[in-house]
């Protein structure tokens, strides 16, 4: 069985080698870069099936590495930041990161969040292989969304997010709901964040049908639901 391939972004020599001690030790192949161009260079070397990305990077920072990488690639990407910040977070995430660990983390958190990651990522159909409604097709095998005859490319989480509000038209989700649905289980501080990945989507909805009334609808106080 092909093992997963990891790569690590980080400055702090110390802690991209503790993460990459756990990630072989529990079967990933691992790939380390100490700053933001040589982590974009064996982006493209390696192709991993995961990114983790520290936000404090020398040469380009996290962020711009992120976009760069998304502008070409929708691999996850998991964020790590010393900063305690929710903009620092919230713009990562819109960029199109798929989670976040701020530090001081447990190296066994981040193989964790890893594993969920890559199974939502890769995840093999449990419902119908195909969703249609109202100019909307999910291909759940593919892993391709298409809008008024338009690809939308969403990361992992967004896919898994916009596949349960459209399998189930008309139903309100809480965020909580959403947040099992994408992540298995509720990280704490995750609730909000739903909010940043429903926007994405909404933008990339509406840039692939700008004529169209958008089909993600808020039901404030409760969460969402896909209006058909």
């Amino acid at each position: 069985m092909t093992r997963k391939r990891v790569l690590v972004i980080e400055d702090d020599t110390k802690v991209a080698q503790l993460l990459r001690v756990y990630l072989e030790k529990d079967g990933f192949e691992t790939s380390t870069a100490t700053d933001g161009l040589t982590g974009i260079t064996l982006v493209e070397q390696k192709k991993p099936d995961l990114i983790i990305l520290d936000l404090n990077l020398p040469e380009i920072d996290g962020l711009e590495v992120c976009r760069r990488v998304r502008s070409r690639s929708m691999v996850p990407i998991i964020m790590l930041t010393a900063r305690d910040e929710d903009t620092d977070k919230i713009v990562g995430l819109e960029l199109g990161a798929d989670d976040y660990i701020t530090k001081p983390f447990s190296p066994r958190e981040v193989v964790a969040r890893v594993r969920a990651v890559l199974r939502r990522a890769g995840e093999s159909p449990t419902a119908s292989d195909v969703i249609s409604v109202a100019g909307l097709q999910i291909d759940k095998t593919r892993y391709q969304v298409t809008y008024h005859g338009v690809v939308v490319p969403l990361t992992p989480t967004e896919f898994k997010l916009l596949a349960a509000l459209a399998e189930n038209p008309g139903r309100v989700y809480t965020r909580l709901q959403l947040l099992d649905t994408a992540y298995g289980q509720t990280w704490e501080g995750y609730e909000r964040n739903v909010d940043t990945h429903v926007k994405n989507i909404r933008q990339k909805l509406a840039a692939a049908a700008p004529d169209v009334g958008n089909p993600v609808a808020t039901v404030h106080g409760v969460g969402y639901k896909y209006e058909s």
